[in-house]
């Protein structure tokens, strides 16, 4: 699957300057079709925006090249992320403070669409875009995140495909690299007038391939990677020179993986003696996956100061994670079966668990894996109207969107029972299909909103905005010896309601250099479809900051407060399981606040170095996020929770330190990311050892050089250092960070 795609190399050849860091603040190459999609397109830059963004362009993500969207934003201050399996195939991101498991407290798009496989029903996201093909990231959390939904709380993190270029132009990157590491990314595209007509039409062709043998190392071996093949066509016709401009986009994305995961961790004493042993008992944890999107956009320029963009969109997705569940040391298969989680926590309680798990005993129907059957679908239609209105001296920039979604998630899983023995599994019991899990979850929505910008003065602008959600979550459960659905579902739960969130924010230009903001926003996020009976997730959120850029140095510093009414917790797998896949609980008030600062700085015009750039950058970050009320809570990350305990998995201080050397034909970067230490369940004071995620800083290098006309040599290294680190304690077990990655390859583009 990955080398069928290798002849793509033939259609791209080279030319392109290094990409060298920037200013992630600042961009001028927002995809052009999408510009009213964007918080950077509509405000005409990151600059003009009135509150927290950050837009990482092509130029900034080409640096480190990295394919793990993880890596990727520790560049980004506010980001709270849960490391899984080291390569960023199921990645877990909160934007302050929100909670990170499996994105599902923020909103997840790409060009424009909604990602999360059912992002109403199912926002857990066991799908995510290859981040090795995506040209570019805007990721939101101020005010101007109600552009987006249906989760504000936290924010938004938006990524952008490749676009199809104005003149022929390709690329083609082929990387080999540690561990069985191979990377291949190439894409070909062009424009051209048809005949004598003002149409001009564009064609883009892409492929992204990447697969690993994998750094854990099993009992009785075998490979604990992955392989990935992505592949995007886009079709556009454009008439930009007719009296009203437009243009229309046809997008098909497709996505195949499978990949050889498992949620098995270890004991902390395991863990000392080999961070990267894989118990035998993970021998047929498998993830196989496919999605498919089609997606067209169309956008009309009516006059030069109005435009309307539409879209319609759908993507499906189907997956079966068949991976280890439990051990029965009674030999009674899923029934009465112990979690993984509570055996490697106490692995002498449940030391005839542990022996089973390791293969230290045998016995059947002893282990038992759950084959984790899902199909997704997601599709709607959406518009954004941006225009401008000038009333007296005052200009108004309005943007008006609104969106119907559909979704659904349908679950069909069922429970096999296995003997360990001589390092092998071995079938003892089969179970039948839908017998663990027979249900069906649906959404439908319309969200509506509003934003006008309000040039008050050329030194001040304010930002008000309204966003409307009227949303209905409905599942079905059926019996699980009910495989046909042939009686109907025996319980049907529904969730409905409407919502409106105001937002206000104002940008003042105290100098050329000095700019003051500030804003409030209500967060929202919707409670899960099997949740009638909880109030949904609701937070006011205030920051405010100031920038400043001048010449060469660039720095931003933005304090807030997010103050939840009641906070969200979703049980699921990733989760650490201890409670009924898909129940929801209730974490009351919560406080997060904290501080975000990111500077630049390209010291070679201070060291009076015209030939070379040297770009310096900075991302810190501080969080402090805790309860307001005590309770108990059968959600497994929570627990017993007094007044005052922080939330899990929230370290206090990130930092990312950037710097590089570049010239016109070779460059050398190198980031070095620091997380503080922070606790895998809810509490307060020192951290037990039992209990904690380990601080670190790792180190990632990255180097390229022109070898002849428009042809590179490209290398990197990511943990360099090969930093050792206690990365998660959830969902099962101790979980090792991603050890020293070597990757060397050539780069060709035209």
């Amino acid at each position: 699957m990955f080398l069928r795609s290798v002849s793509l190399l033939a259609l791209c050849a080279s030319a392109s300057q290094i990409a060298w860091a920037q200013d992630p603040l600042q961009t001028d190459d927002a995809p052009r079709i999408l510009d009213a999609l964007t918080i950077v397109g509509v405000a005409g830059g990151a600059d003009e925006v009135a509150g927290s963004i950050a837009f990482l362009s092509e130029d900034a993500l080409e640096v480190q090249n990295h394919s793990d969207v993880l890596r990727i934003l520790r560049t980004v201050p506010g980001v709270n992320i849960q490391e899984e399996e080291g390569y960023g195939l199921r990645p877990n991101i909160g934007l302050r403070g929100s909670g990170a498991d499996r994105n599902s407290r923020i909103a997840v798009l790409e060009d424009g669409v909604p990602i999360a496989p059912a992002a109403y029903a199912s926002p857990s996201a066991y799908y995510f875009p290859s981040a090795g093909r995506i040209e570019s990231i805007e990721v939101t959390k101020g005010p101007a995140v109600i552009q987006y939904g249906p989760r504000t709380t936290g924010g938004a993190v938006h990524l952008f495909s490749t676009r199809i270029p104005t003149e022929t132009a390709g690329k083609a990157e082929y990387l080999l690299g540690s561990h069985g590491r191979q990377r291949l990314h190439a894409h070909a595209g062009t424009r051209a007038d048809l005949g004598q007509s003002r149409l001009q039409a564009g064609l883009l062709v892409e492929t992204y391939q990447d697969r690993a043998d994998g750094f854990l190392e099993r009992d009785g071996g075998g490979d604990t990677g992955f392989d990935v093949s992505d592949y995007v066509i886009k079709a556009g016709l454009y008439s930009e020179s007719s009296a009203m401009p437009w243009s229309l986009e046809l997008k098909y994305q497709t996505r195949e993986e499978t990949s050889e995961q498992t949620y098995l961790g270890l004991t902390d004493a395991d863990f000392a003696a080999n961070p990267y042993r894989l118990y035998a008992a993970s021998a047929n944890d498998v993830m196989n996956n496919e999605n498919e999107l089609f997606q067209l956009t169309g956008k009309v320029d009516f006059t030069g100061t109005t435009s309307l963009t539409l879209m319609a969109y759908s993507n499906e997705f189907a997956r079966n994670w068949y991976k280890l569940h439990g051990v029965n040391a009674d030999g009674n298969g899923a029934s009465g079966d112990v979690g993984l989680s509570s055996i490697l926590e106490d692995p002498l309680t449940f030391a005839d668990e542990l022996n089973l798990l390791t293969g230290a005993t045998s016995l059947d129907d002893s282990i038992v894996v759950r084959a984790n059957n899902r199909k997704y679908y997601s599709r709607g239609l959406q518009g954004v109207l941006d225009t401008e209105w000038v009333i007296g001296n005052i200009t108004h920039n309005i943007l008006v969107g609104a969106r119907y979604h559909e979704d659904e998630e349908d679950r069909f899983q069922k429970e096999d029972a296995y003997r360990l023995a001589g390092g092998a599994l071995a079938l003892t019991t089969g179970g039948a299909a839908g017998s663990q899990a027979n249900r069906v979850s649906t959404g439908d929505a319309l969200a509506l909103y509003v934003l006008d910008q309000i040039e008050v003065t050329n030194r001040l602008k304010i930002t008000g905005g309204l966003r409307f959600e009227d949303y209905t979550l409905v599942r079905d459960d059926f019996s699980t010896a009910d495989a046909a659905r042939a009686d109907g579902p025996t319980r049907t739960r529904e969730n409905s309601r409407d919502v409106v969130l105001p937002s206000l924010s104002a940008l003042y230009d105290v100098s050329d250099a000095w700019t003051i903001l500030g804003g409030v926003h209500q967060g929202f996020a919707i409670a899960s479809p099997g949740n009638s009976t909880s109030d949904p997730e609701e937070s006011w959120n205030y920051e405010a900051g100031a920038r400043y850029a001048a010449d060469a140095l660039s720095f931003e510093a933005i304090a807030y407060f997010n103050d939840y009414s009641n906070l969200l917790g979703d049980c699921t797998g990733s989760s650490g399981g201890g409670c009924v896949i898909g129940d929801q609980f209730d974490g009351g008030e919560v406080d997060v606040r904290g501080l975000e600062v990111t500077a630049s700085w390209d010291a070679a015009n201070a060291l009076g170095q015209a030939a070379i750039d040297i770009p310096l950058s900075l991302t810190y970050t501080f969080t402090d996020a805790e309860f307001q009320t005590g309770f108990n809570s059968d959600y497994g990350p929570w627990g017993n929770v007094e007044a005052g305990d922080e939330l899990p998995y929230v370290a206090h201080h990130q930092m990312t330190l950037g710097a590089g050397i570049v010239s016109n034909r070779w460059s050398l970067n190198t980031s070095a990311s620091y997380v503080g230490e922070a606790r895998a369940t809810a509490g307060h004071g020192s951290i037990a050892a039992s209990d904690t995620i380990d601080s670190r800083w790792v180190v990632d290098m990255s180097a390229s050089y022109e070898v002849a006309g428009n042809i590179f040599l490209k290398a990197k290294a990511e943990n360099l250092f090969d930093e050792v680190y206690i990365a998660a304690r959830r969902p099962s077990g101790v979980r090792p960070g991603k050890p020293q990655e070597f990757l060397v390859g050539v780069e060709v583009k035209f």
